[in-house]
């Protein structure tokens, strides 16, 4: 499978694409204006500790209090408790928005068979208001909530994962191969100081010791210029800031399965080449500079699945579609056979549109980064095999869905439940912002109601009207169906009020208000 990393960076936003076989199959911008803070290390103050909900607001100087929950809070205590309370929330290998991370927290517990009964400290035992403490965000401010945030340090490299309240040595569970995975191992246990933990990452597989030593290296002095920072730092504030989006996708996402990467900012290709002459320089080559007229985006087909992301309703090739509508609590994805026929029976349809749509989904799902509570609405199906087959194929879909993910079976009415690891905000909440008509209802009342409503209005205030020139102000379109369809009920209400009234356009009047006067002769 070809993949290539296309990256747009202009003065105000970097976008990032992940483009496999031709199709985008990630995608991630930021804003100059509003940097992310995933990853960022902070220097906080508790507000407040909250022992009903074994929780606690830390000020990190940020608009809102981030939250710390219990199980993210580093403890000194046995090797064994700590590695199993830091499992219970480490979910990812590196702890960051990493495309390619792996769940750490179930590999400590399966090498170590660490037990889950085992109950933590409570929170008042371990915090108290106005205390300092070192914190990094784990998961960034999602709508209206603030960031969540851990003791737990977690420092990524190119091949590494520095932990440095762990003593334990990890391998990303993508490597598969338990000869590479054994010598790996073994190679950490023998170049790490004391005291230090590190996982090793997927790019690591063939990696040589002196690479991995000196990666350690590099990020124990990072981590010891974080604690003299910390030290020194006033309370609240910013003590280490992650990389840009530019080096972190080329950090996270440029690995050997990558044929190339293509910019089209110069000074971001040199900052590339010199981060990667530092930590990858076999893939130096493979770092290109765009220079063609058309914007890097378009000359790649990428703008055009980007704004596809935004849309409500997917069009399947077969004729059927797939409506993604998104919820406060959760996202409901509802298929539906629309053109498509088929060629034999109902039951075939029905079933090969449910097959073309789950591919669909798992593909939007991982473009989108929808994340959280999903429900899927496949057509019905009536047989149990037909029903397992499309459970089957979805799981498989979704399997090279680098977040993790949850599908529980098939329900008699054909939904099917599923989560998703949510670690951002999706493309939708990045890029969009709620309608400031309908305040993100997604309807409008209809011009028919609204000239009803006018019409309710005008009865309820006839005492003002009776006998007088009355001046309606609507929107162009329900000024246009008040002269044409609803035009008798409005000669009605004229006899009805014994009054003259003048219905006029107002481009600047929303659809679904209107505005009412007596007109002065």
């Amino acid at each position: 499978m070809s993949a290539e990393l296309i990256i747009n960076a202009d003065f105000f936003e970097t976008r990032v694409a992940l483009v496999e076989s031709g199709q985008v199959a990630e995608f991630y911008v930021e804003r100059r204006s509003g940097r992310g803070i995933g990853g960022n290390i902070y220097k906080g103050r508790v507000v407040r500790v909250l022992p009903g909900m074994q929780a606690a607001f830390v000020d990190v100087a940020l608009d809102k209090a981030a939250f710390l929950y219990v199980t993210d809070i580093h403890h000194p205590m046995g090797e064994i408790e700590q590695l199993w309370l830091h499992s219970c929330v480490v979910e990812e290998e590196d702890g960051q928005e990493d495309p390619d991370a792996s769940s750490m927290g179930q590999e400590l517990q399966e090498a170590l068979d660490l037990p889950r009964s085992c109950a933590p400290v409570p929170i008042e035992e371990r915090l108290q208001e106005g205390q300092d403490i070192l914190v990094q965000v784990a998961k960034e401010p999602i709508g209206s909530k603030g960031a969540r945030i851990t003791t737990h340090i977690t420092l990524p490299g190119r091949h590494l994962v520095l932990m440095p309240t762990m003593d334990h040595v990890g391998v990303s569970r993508r490597i598969e191969n338990e000869k590479e995975r054994k010598r790996l191992r073994e190679i950490m246990c023998a170049i790490k100081p004391p005291n230090y933990g590190f996982i090793v990452r997927t790019v690591a597989e063939d990696a040589e010791p002196e690479k991995l030593k000196s990666e350690v290296d590099f990020l124990i002095k990072l981590w010891e210029s974080i604690q003299r920072r910390a030290e020194q730092a006033p309370v609240p504030s910013l003590v280490y800031q992650e990389l840009d989006i530019t080096l972190r996708a080329v950090r996270d996402l440029f690995t050997k399965e990558v044929d190339r990467l293509v910019i089209d900012s110069e000074s971001e290709y040199r900052n590339i080449l010199n981060f990667t002459e530092a930590f990858m320089p076999s893939l130096r080559n493979s770092v290109e500079l765009y220079d063609g007229d058309e914007p890097i985006f378009d000359a790649y087909g990428i703008e055009m699945e980007v704004q596809r992301a935004l849309s409500r309703k997917i069009w399947l090739k077969s004729g059927g579609y797939i409506v993604i509508e998104r919820t406060e609590a959760l996202t409901a994805i509802d298929v539906n056979t629309g053109r498509y026929v088929g060629k034999r029976n109902l039951e075939e349809t029905i079933l090969k549109t449910n097959l073309e749509a789950l591919k669909e989904i798992a593909y939007q799902l991982r473009l989108r980064n929808i994340g959280g509570i999903i429900i899927i609405d496949f057509i019905d199906m009536e047989k149990e095999a037909s029903r397992e087959k499309v459970c089957n194929a979805l799981k498989e879909a979704m399997r090279r869905d680098k977040s993790k993910t949850n599908i529980l079976g098939m329900s008699e009415l054909g939904l099917v439940e599923m989560t998703r690891k949510r670690t951002r905000e999706s493309i939708g909440q990045v890029l969009c912002e709620p309608c400031f008509y309908c305040e993100g209802a997604g309807y409008l009342k209809s011009k028919q109601t609204v000239c009803y409503e006018v019409l309710r209005e005008l009865e309820r205030e006839k005492s003002d009207f009776l006998g007088q020139n009355v001046v309606v102000m609507v929107h162009p379109e329900v000024a246009a169906r008040f002269y044409d369809e609803e035009r008798g009920h409005l000669e009605r209400m004229e006899e009805r009020l014994n009054a003259c009234i003048m219905v006029k356009a107002d481009p600047n009047i929303h659809l679904d208000q209107y505005d009412m006067a007596i007109l002065e002769v």
